[in-house]
C-alpha cells in the first residue's frame, strides 16, 4: 500500500512538473530536498545556498542558524528557508518574529488577507501571508509566503517579485510537502 501511495505521489508529481514546464519555459521546475529537514520542495530554477545565524527569539541562548535556498526565475526570487529553535514550546514566537521580520524587509505595514491558503499535511502549524510593500531598491514588491513548522523545525516558503502570477505561485506551494517518516 506504501509503494502505491508514493508511487501516485510521484506520478502526480511528475504531471505537475510536466504541466507546469510545457507551459512556460520560464521555469525549469526540480525536486529540492532540504538537508536536514523531512522538507521536499519544487524550485523553478537551480537554487544558492546560505546559512547565518538569526535571533529568531525575544531572548535566545544563542541566535538559531537560518539555512536558504533561493533563486530567480522570470523575474520572481523563490526561497524556502528553515531553521532550528529546539523545543516545541519557542515554534509560536519564532513563527511570529520572523513573520514581523519579513514584513519589515519589505517596508510593508500589514499583511493582506489570503485568498488561496497553503494546506500542508504533516505541518504542526501553517500561516500563510501576503503583503505589498518596496523592496531594498525602493521597488514596488509583492510577496505570498508561508510560514510553518514540524517539531523544533520552523519554515518559511516565499515568492517576490512585482507581480506574482498565479500558475508560477500555485506550482511552487504545492511542491512543498514533507517526506513520509
Amino acid at each position: 500500500m506504501q509503494n502505491t501511495t508514493r508511487a501516485t505521489a510521484s506520478g502526480a508529481l511528475a504531471a505537475l512538473l510536466l504541466s507546469v514546464s510545457a507551459c512556460s519555459p520560464t521555469f525549469n521546475w526540480r525536486e529540492l530536498r532540504v538537508d536536514g529537514t523531512p522538507l521536499r520542495a519544487l524550485m523553478p530554477c537551480k537554487p544558492e545556498r546560505a546559512t547565518r545565524p538569526v535571533p529568531l527569539l525575544a531572548a535566545p541562548a544563542e541566535p538559531a542558524v537560518l539555512h536558504m535556498h533561493s533563486c530567480e526565475a522570470g523575474g520572481l526570487r523563490f526561497a524556502v528557508a528553515w531553521a532550528d529553535v529546539g523545543q516545541p514550546a519557542q515554534v509560536t514566537p519564532a513563527l511570529a518574529a520572523w513573520r514581523q521580520a519579513g514584513l519589515q524587509a519589505i517596508r510593508a505595514v500589514e499583511a493582506a488577507a489570503v485568498d488561496n491558503p497553503v494546506r500542508l499535511p504533516g505541518a504542526d502549524v501553517v500561516q500563510p501571508l501576503q503583503a505589498q510593500g518596496i523592496d531594498p531598491q525602493g521597488q514596488a514588491v509583492q510577496t505570498r509566503a508561508v510560514y510553518f513548522a514540524q517539531g523544533g523545525q520552523v519554515y518559511q516558503a516565499a515568492v517576490y517579485g512585482p507581480r506574482l502570477p498565479d500558475e508560477a505561485v500555485d506550482a511552487f506551494f504545492a511542491g512543498l510537502a514533507f517526506a513520509a517518516p
